[in-house]
């Protein structure tokens, strides 16, 4: 029996020493050292109210597509949802049927003046951030729009509703780039008949945050 209880000790010390001299064999642990990038993203000043300028093409049905140009200011009530009012402001040419008739103006250059206004509601349906370089971010945010208002055309005013989508990058923590497309959709019977027309308006302009 005593001779069976020094064979297992034996192995055992044999195991502790094999054990000892593998583990003094192997290389130790190497931690990888990643250098962390410091990123700084642009933020939305701490007021909530934005306002600026804009300029694109309006197509206005049965007409032409021409420049427009106007302003806008937004509040925004939270981060999800803005309130926004809208002017704007181009001019028709001659319609398809006066450029190929010939004849007399159906409208006095005074009714081709082309201006609205609208109050629409936004919601940021996609917050993001755009990467130019390794270390600068820039907030952005997709998002939709909608609202009513009144369109002043052929010597008439029209309700027009309005629907869209945009994308805004703030450049700094004051200034946004904001790039538009909006339908503006209303009633109007001015050759006769009623119809609903659908005028699409590209534009892109600079805001400030204030």
């Amino acid at each position: 029996m005593a001779t069976w209880h020094q064979r297992v000790l034996l192995a055992a010390a044999l195991a502790g020493t094999s054990l000892a001299s593998f583990a003094e064999d192997v290389d130790p642990v190497i931690l990888p050292e990643v250098e962390r990038r410091e990123i700084t993203p642009a933020a939305i000043d701490s007021e909530d109210f934005e306002v600026g300028a804009f300029a694109g093409i309006l197509s206005i049905e049965d007409f032409s597509s021409e420049v427009v140009y106007g302003v806008r200011g937004a509040w925004h009530v939270t981060e999800d949802f803005f309130f926004e009012a809208s002017y704007g402001t181009s001019e028709g040419d001659l319609t398809s049927y006066e450029k190929l008739s010939g004849g007399a103006p159906l409208f006095d250059d005074a009714d081709r003046d082309y201006t609205y206004y609208n109050l629409a509601v936004g919601w940021n349906i996609m917050p993001g951030e755009i990467f130019l370089w390794d270390d600068i971010a820039l907030k952005s945010d997709l998002y939709l729009i909608g609202g009513a208002g009144s369109t002043d055309f052929l010597g008439d005013n029209w309700f027009t509703a309005t629907i869209g989508i945009g994308y805004r990058v703030l450049l700094n923590d004051s200034f946004a780039w904001r790039i538009d497309v909006r339908d503006h959709i209303y009633d109007r019977d001015a050759f006769g008949t009623d119809e609903t027309v659908n005028n699409i308006e590209w534009s892109t302009g600079l805001t400030f945050f204030f």
